[in-house]
């Protein structure tokens, strides 16, 4: 059900209340009928769905406005918004789904024994003003089962309150109506905050045992932030938050996932930060693009889907990077591989060998990628290559690149493989491509095997030999009318090392493997394993006793390496104590 105020241009006024779904047009089937040469026989519909109430204009000449912008399609609405078709402006008074009224009208008496907990209905006098609480208190139902620990009593009142002052800020920042893009952050946060302690201040229903510094500040973060992301953003022991629904959120603390009891104050709220992340670079996510990849100012990639596609509501998916960088000293540390290893792979970065990082996700190929680039020598030229910008390489003669979605007429889409043809005209001695999942693997190769050595990329795959198939998968992609023998050639000449990134049970993540290609033979590729991982104990980091065919040429570059260092071994289990004394601490 939907209120709705209506103001005529003769100066009539009506408040009428709508079921939907309905239409607004001339014709009398009509569920609001106006009677108007600018309004079409059937202009707009509105109609409820899971995330809301949306509004869709069916192809009127005249066109449908909202909030002052000529819209297509648009929702969810919110209370507030105004509508305007032909002679008629109509706002939302309030939105009111069929389970609200039914459970309004069966609890009248459990509603009339808990408004004493809410002074603000207490003292209501007018039905109406009844009535919105009823909805706000309707609409925290689900959040409130979902943090068990805190009394059911006091967050009940303390979302309640949240959202109204959350209300009363909006209205008073009018965000929908003003452009606030030219102000910066603070300025922004500094005007809401002006005007929210004065409503605070003003407002005589907040209980005085109430901590208003608290409040202000989890309302400003909802309503110029990211709500209750904020604080687990700041958290340094936090990796990845995943919201999967506005009342559920579970975050990644060392490796191991448990649930937060941060709630947002409701699904319109979640959808407001999504569009908080996206909006700043350029993305759009709505009811026909649901889907988008995104990144935060730091570099921390976001991953955000929205309903219909999302049948639990609006998701998140946050990927932290760390402010301070990980080095290859801090893998060291960390147990992910040895020094024989590290020392290993930064000579190969030096010598311009061409590198495929591959591993699941979530095992940190991003990360070593970041390491492996650093080692590049600082006055050669690199071009990477990225869906959405994460990587931050400490190297100064550096041009960063990242792909463009299509707008919302379907154009100006650059993709990663368009970028990729365009780097080989930009003079790069190395090409850093974030990752390879479609056709521009074949360019990527192209480029490693016709002047650009050293590049690098990473790929999804669980084994090294599951990576050659993945990219003999999406070379075939490339729509390249090539014979698969064609193809092993092509990967065969292209790439040098595999190295392989696995994240184990207890969230520690470990190079496994480093593979070296070494041509075809009967028309396979080969591949010989020079260092491994071996999972006994706390974990073995074994050289495998080959010595790879770029040995010589590493030693006629400088690199003076002793062949007894391919054969020895290293116990992590000292690598995993420490590992497990960071997690305890």
């Amino acid at each position: 059900m939907l209120k709705i105020e209506m103001q005529f241009e003769d100066g009539k006024k009506e408040i009428r209340e709508f079921a939907l779904p309905f239409e607004i047009g001339r014709l009398a089937g009509c569920g609001l009928r106006l009677r108007s040469w600018r309004v079409a026989k059937k202009h707009a519909r509105l109609e409820a769905r899971d995330a809301g109430v949306f509004i869709e204009d069916l192809g009127a000449i005249t066109g449908t406005m909202l909030n002052g912008q000529r819209i297509s399609r648009h929702g969810p609405l919110q209370e507030g918004d105004e509508i305007i078709i032909g002679p008629c402006m109509m706002k939302i008074r309030q939105i009111c789904s069929q389970q609200d009224r039914a459970d309004r009208q069966e609890g009248q008496d459990e509603v009339a024994s808990s408004t004493a907990t809410l002074t603000g209905v207490k003292h209501a006098s007018d039905q109406g003003l009844l009535e919105q609480d009823l909805s706000l208190r309707s609409q925290t139902a689900q959040s409130i089962a979902a943090v068990p620990e805190k009394s059911r009593q006091d967050l009940t009142q303390h979302l309640y309150i949240r959202r109204r002052l959350h209300g009363a800020l909006l209205e008073a920042l009018d965000l929908r109506r003003r452009d606030v893009s030219m102000m910066s952050d603070e300025a922004l946060r500094s005007e809401a905050g002006g005007l929210l302690d004065d409503i605070i201040q003003a407002d005589e229903d907040i209980p005085a045992d109430t901590d208003r510094q608290r409040l202000m500040q989890e309302v400003l973060d909802e309503a110029v932030g990211l709500g209750p992301l904020e604080p687990l953003l700041q958290d340094a022991n936090i990796t990845e938050i995943m919201v999967n629904r506005h009342d559920e959120i579970y975050v990644e603390k060392n490796g191991c996932l448990q649930r937060h009891d941060a709630v947002f104050s409701s699904e319109q709220a979640v959808v407001g930060v999504i569009d908080r992340i996206v909006a700043p670079i350029g993305r759009r996510i709505d009811e026909s693009s649901p889907m988008v990849d995104a990144r935060l100012a730091d570099g921390s990639r976001v991953n955000a889907i929205i309903p219909p596609i999302a049948l639990r509501g609006a998701s998140i998916t946050i990927r932290k990077f760390p402010l301070q960088r990980p080095a290859m000293q801090d893998l060291l540390k960390l147990g992910s591989l040895d020094t024989c290893m590290s020392r290993f792979l930064e000579s190969c970065v030096r010598l311009r060998k061409n590198i495929v990082v591959s591993g699941g996700t979530g095992s940190g190929k991003t990360t070593l990628l970041n390491i492996l680039s650093n080692c590049i020598p600082p006055q050669e030229r690199i071009v990477t290559i990225e869906d959405a910008a994460e990587l931050r390489l400490n190297h100064e003669h550096l041009v960063a690149l990242e792909a463009r979605p299509a707008n919302l007429e379907g154009r100006g889409q650059v993709m990663i493989r368009d970028l990729v043809r365009n780097a080989l005209r930009m003079r790069p001695d190395r090409i850093v491509v974030g990752e390879c999942r479609g056709a521009e693997a074949f360019d990527m190769l192209g480029a490693m095997n016709t002047g650009h050595e050293g590049s690098l990329t990473t790929l999804h795959a669980n084994t090294p030999r599951d990576a050659l198939a993945r990219l003999e998968t999406m070379i075939l992609m490339a729509g390249m009318d090539l014979p698969l023998l064609a193809v092993r050639e092509h990967i065969a000449a292209s790439i040098e090392f595999i190295i392989q990134q696995t994240r184990l049970s207890n969230g520690r993540r470990v190079v496994t493997s480093i593979v070296e290609v070494g041509g075809m033979e009967n028309g396979v590729i080969k591949t010989q394993e020079i260092f491994a991982f071996e999972r006994k104990g706390g974990g073995v980091f074994a050289g495998a006793g080959i010595i790879p065919n770029c040995f010589e040429r590493m030693r006629q570059e400088g690199f003076d390496f002793d062949p007894a260092l391919f054969s020895q071994r290293s116990d992590a289990q000292s690598y995993a104590a420490s590992f497990n004394d960071i997690v305890s601490h």
